[in-house]
């Protein structure tokens, strides 16, 4: 989907500031007040409690699958997910009004809370990585392997946490509506359809169905040596993995591109570029600014699935 300033504004606000931000600085708060910063040794878990530290256990394998499959916003969708339900649980639960009446309920409450905050430090590496390493910091936390995270206590009670900080400001309607301006101020910038590259002529059907394309994943990137414009793919399209040769060095690193899904022209014959057989071409979009985007499902396909 297209960036807008004003999804922008919301998710930030509803999401990371409203939901997650919020739910982790009650938690550090209600820790200072009540326990000095030292992570509680928890009773009996109830079968609420047991639930949210099994979906904390389970999060890791959940969430790597999705990122293995390229399906990055399922990814960070389900990491969310454990702030919401983090959240949710606390005000569930209110350890406020049971300090005083059932203690060893509200340290139990706060032990588990305190597991969901460094599962989001943890887990949060991939997708929000300078916010996951303050968290941690809070936590006096050191980054763990994913494999290590497949567990239900990330933080053992005892440990000393700091008081620690906001993790997220809200964006106020104000600071949108300069953005906005800004583009209003560069119509023709921000309009690229205003400088749009003519039609080429028209071709008959026939002539499309002649062309093979199909849906890749990039393995590995390389440059071709000797070149500044040209990167050498390696690109699985389901019923081979082919060498690709493809003049896009001046607009990505080859180790960001590792992994994106592509569309290909697979029967394009063969060319030797810079001493590198090409067998086949990535389609890009290119605006009139020269910007490329690469030509992709909407979605996480098969790869070798036929384009029409």
């Amino acid at each position: 989907n297209d960036f807008t300033w004003k999804d922008f504004q919301t998710r930030n606000n509803s999401e990371l500031v409203a939901i997650y931000g919020n739910f982790v600085n009650r938690v550090l708060v209600l820790m200072q007040k009540y326990y000095n910063g030292t992570v509680p040794q928890p009773a009996a878990f109830s079968e609420t409690d047991q639930e949210l530290l099994q979906l904390l256990a389970d999060a890791p394998a959940n969430i790597g699958q999705s990122l293995d499959q390229y399906r990055f916003r399922e990814a960070l969708s389900a990491y969310i997910q454990l702030a919401r339900s983090g959240n949710k649980y606390l005000a569930d639960e209110e350890p406020w009004k049971l300090v005083k009446t059932d203690p060893e309920r509200t340290q139990t409450i706060l032990y588990v809370a305190t597991q969901v905050c460094a599962a989001l430090a943890q887990l949060g590496e991939p997708f929000l990585p300078f916010t996951s390493a303050r968290l941690r910091s809070f936590l006096h936390l050191d980054l763990m392997s994913w494999e290590a995270c497949k567990r239900k206590e990330f933080i053992p009670a005892g440990s000393q946490l700091e008081k620690g900080e906001l993790l997220f400001q809200k964006i106020e309607d104000d600071k949108v509506q300069t953005q906005l301006d800004k583009l209003k101020r560069n119509p023709t910038q921000n309009n690229p359809s205003q400088k749009l590259i003519p039609l080429k002529e028209e071709i008959t059907f026939d002539d499309f169905t002649k062309l093979d394309i199909r849906t890749g994943t990039i393995l590995a990137a390389e440059p071709v040596p000797k070149t500044d414009k040209l990167l050498k793919l390696t690109v699985d399209i389901g019923v081979e993995t082919r060498t690709i040769v493809s003049g896009i060095a001046e607009h990505f690193k080859p180790e960001d591109i590792i992994g994106q899904q592509v569309s290909v022209l697979a029967n394009l014959a063969p060319k030797k570029l810079r001493g590198v057989e090409s067998k086949g071409m990535v389609l890009m979009a290119e605006n009139a600014e020269g910007k490329l985007v690469f030509a992709q499902p909407s979605d996480t396909m098969e790869n070798g699935s036929v384009v029409r």
